[in-house]
């Protein structure tokens, strides 16, 4: 009977077991901190893209831009003379981290202003 007591069998699946939600869990965080970084870059880049296009007065080709960006992103506008400034914001996570937001924001010099 006591064999059955110091008997191993099992415990590796048991161990497996336990350990395998929390990596899991880890593993899904992981991945969605390179979504947030990686839509971040973009953010960045059309932000800088929409601020040079509208500062020089090409709508067509900033409404063009922002069209790369789907609908869930918000576009904020500022003139600080002689600038115009574009700030993007999105939450393009779901799930546990759904409530964390990314944002850029590109300044460019308006075509014509004087410094």
């Amino acid at each position: 009977m006591r064999w059955v007591l110091r008997d191993e069998r099992g415990t590796v699946t048991a161990e497996f077991a336990i350990v395998l939600p929390a990596v899991l869990i880890v593993l899904g965080l992981v991945v969605s901190g390179v979504l947030l970084a990686a839509h971040r870059i973009t953010l960045v880049s059309v932000a800088g893209e929409v601020s040079r296009a509208e500062a020089r007065g090409d709508d067509a080709a900033a409404t063009a831009a922002l069209g790369q960006l789907g609908r869930d992103v918000v576009v904020e506008r500022e003139h600080p003379d002689p600038l115009l400034c574009v700030t993007l914001i999105s939450h393009p996570v779901r799930g546990i981290l759904s409530e964390l937001g990314v944002s850029a924001r590109a300044c460019a010099a308006m075509a014509g202003a004087r410094r």
